[in-house]
């Protein structure tokens, strides 16, 4: 491959399957048998094995219509602290071959590959296969890994080689590469957007790709022009190394029951925002603004807004708004079915201007207390320190789990 195909080169790798991979990871007597990884309660399949899609399982699937599908498969609780210590391990292999790193969700990321190759005195084609051997070996797991000149190629590639390949993309074969890629392939563009390039004969990625400037600017905006370049492998998209604040943080569920009890939701509401300013104290975060909703057994959601004096991830400061709502949103005589608690308006704790009457100061006493909390819980299991009001709540985990801490053998 001639330097200038690589005027810039970013890798994407990405987990294959990956929660239900971390589950036959530890339980390999399952190898051979569809998996299927359980949201909460066990209602609906939210991940699944490539063997169990192929059967006609689908993501969001009602657990009893899976089982009739395929009732071999084995059916497991998720277990979503498992998966961030495996996704955290991935991530430290890749570290090892680029210091710039945009972690894109908890199972794919992008890396800046500018200077790797002869850091490495490998060709991308090599360092591609490096990566995805170490994940396998070290991890169990198998993963995709894509090499090309943008983001959105390298996201293309590795898709394309599904599952535990890789594709290496320089801008000499691009052109060859789009051809075969249908526009539904690519990155960000939709189901409507593509209907709507369909109506227009534009049926592939290259298609696309040769398409005017000013027309796609029209049909699509600025998004699908930023496509275009990304396509023609002109990079357009940075990786975003820094994590940006999230637009909130959510802790919601069913309560496993339909019920009228004041307490029961007094004790579902209590676990969500525990569970809320663990996560608000684990990352330095704050909130001002906490969302509360309860959900009728009709499905239908009443909420209210309430906004702290200060932001602030004061367990006894959240908890007392959390309390305020739902006096106002309890009717005697409804039943409810779930519940749940919203951070927004977030914020760094470490820039956080101290407010005139020291109510801030005040709640790092409590910040304090959940990071001991968040210690014991991480190295005992969750709820071994809890509020005593959640005690009653009946464990959502009923299924086998794992026990800590995991340990990798080499």
């Amino acid at each position: 491959m001639k330097d200038s195909d690589w005027s810039n080169v970013i890798a994407h790798v990405d987990c294959d399957a990956f929660y239900a991979s971390c589950e036959l990871v530890r339980y390999p007597q399952l190898k051979g048998r569809p998996v299927c990884v359980l949201s909460s309660h066990h209602a609906i399949v939210v991940a699944k094995s490539y063997d169990a899609r192929a059967l006609g399982i689908t993501t969001g699937m009602p657990v009893w219509e899976a089982r009739k599908i395929a009732p071999q498969a084995a059916f497991l609780a998720a277990d979503f602290r498992y998966y961030g210590l495996m996704s955290g391990k991935v991530f430290s292999i890749l570290r090892r071959y680029s210091p710039e790193i945009e972690i894109y969700s908890i199972d794919e990321g992008f890396l800046d590959m500018n200077g790797v190759r002869s850091l490495w005195r490998r060709s991308f084609l090599q360092l591609a296969d490096d990566i995805r051997l170490a994940i396998r070996s070290e991890t169990g797991l198998t993963a995709s890994v894509g090499i090309a000149p943008t983001r959105t190629l390298a996201k293309m590639a590795s898709e394309a080689n599904k599952p535990d390949g890789i594709l290496v993309l320089p801008a000499s074969h691009i052109d060859r590469f789009l051809y075969h890629q249908a526009v539904a392939a690519i990155p960000g563009m939709g189901r409507n957007r593509t209907a709507l390039l369909r109506t227009l004969h534009i049926h592939t990625a290259s298609q696309f790709a040769c398409m005017d400037e000013a027309l796609i600017r029209q049909l699509l905006g600025r998004q699908g022009v930023t496509l275009k370049y990304e396509l023609n492998g002109h990079p357009v998209l940075p990786l975003e190394t820094i994590p940006s604040l999230p637009q909130s943080i959510a802790r919601t569920a069913s309560m496993g029951e339909v019920s009228g009890q004041r307490s029961l939701l007094a004790a579902h509401l209590s676990w969500h925002a525990t569970r809320l300013v663990s996560e608000l104290v684990a990352k330095s975060l704050l909130a001002q603004r906490i969302d509360i909703f309860l959900t009728l057994a009709s499905g239908e959601t009443n909420r209210v807004d309430m906004v702290l004096e200060v932001p602030s991830n004061s367990l006894k400061r959240i908890m007392a708004v959390v309390k305020e709502g739902l006096m106002r949103l309890f009717r005697a005589g409804e039943r409810y079915r779930g519940c749940g608690v919203v951070a927004t308006r977030i914020s760094q704790q470490r820039s956080a201007t101290a407010d005139l009457f020291g109510l801030m100061q005040a709640d790092c006493r409590q910040t304090t207390l959940m990071q001991t909390v968040n210690q014991i819980n991480r190295k005992y299991g969750d709820r071994t320190l809890s509020l005593a009001r959640v005690q009653g709540i009946r464990p959502r985990q009923v299924l086998p789990r794992f026990c800590y801490p995991l340990l990798i053998a080499r």
